[in-house]
């Protein structure tokens, strides 16, 4: 059994390059295979690609995520199209929208997020989408400019209707530790409704914390709990859900999946 993070912001764990070796090695022993790591900044992926080049099971993100709308850094276009070819770069990531922390205005994050939808499109990569209280724009956006390779809701938060919306488009849903939840009722409405060959899982770290760890720091070692929370809502048994969430996450992103 093994399984495949599918989103973790290695660089927000720790800064040092040893202790993300280290945080991946732990993952590893616990049969978190593969991981991918998200950026919120190029600054961040340069660092964090660069710290982890011999660690080849872990896969890359880049993008410009909303929170980074007002100062995306300068040519930053030309420096995600070049990086966007170095080996193990599997998506266009995290982008979207975040209208709950107000990132610059709407307009400037709405163009942001079309320039690298268009990207994805370009490079022939699928997107990683951050949407939190943006879900109209989002799907609007998305159905007339989702790129061939399809995008990934990462760490879904909308309702189980929303999800039955967006499963018109060539979507995935990814849940986070945030499943685990007492109180997150739309969430486990939502799984129940999703085909299971839609759905995706990642750890969100440093954030999402499964529900048994609550008050620590978030790590991709954590992620099998919320995969055995999530095997005993839809009832089937771990090891069945683990092969389709590996087979899954292998597909989204074009990797083998031996």
């Amino acid at each position: 059994m093994q399984y495949f993070d599918t989103h973790a912001h290695l660089g927000l764990i720790v800064d040092d390059p040893i202790e993300q070796l280290i945080v991946i090695q732990e993952a590893r022993a616990a049969q978190v295979t593969r991981i991918v790591s998200i950026c919120n900044s190029l600054h961040d992926f340069s660092t964090v690609y660069n710290n982890l080049k011999s660690a080849t099971h872990v896969y890359h993100a880049i993008g410009v995520s909303p929170s980074e709308v007002q100062n995306p850094g300068k040519n930053w276009t030309q420096i995600v199209e070049q990086n966007a070819h170095l080996p193990r770069i599997v998506a266009i990531g995290e982008i979207g929208l975040d209208y709950y922390r107000k990132f610059g205005d709407k307009n400037s994050q709405i163009e942001l997020f079309i320039t690298q939808l268009d990207m994805a499109s370009k490079l022939n990569l699928p997107v990683v989408i951050h949407n939190r209280e943006a879900g109209h724009d989002v799907l609007d956006i998305l159905k007339d400019r989702m790129p061939p390779r399809g995008g990934v809701f990462h760490c879904y938060s909308e309702t189980a209707e929303y999800a039955k919306r967006a499963l018109n488009l060539n979507l995935y849903f990814s849940f986070a530790g945030n499943l685990t939840y007492r109180n997150a009722r739309n969430l486990h409405e939502t799984i129940k409704v999703l085909p299971l060959d839609r759905v995706l899982i990642e750890s969100e770290s440093p954030f999402m914390v499964p529900a048994e760890h609550r008050g620590k720091r978030n790590m991709p070692k954590y992620l099998p709990l919320t995969a055995r929370f999530m095997a005993e809502m839809l009832d089937i048994d771990e090891e069945s859900l683990a092969a389709h969430l590996w087979d899954n996450a292998n597909r989204f992103f074009g990797l083998p999946a031996e």
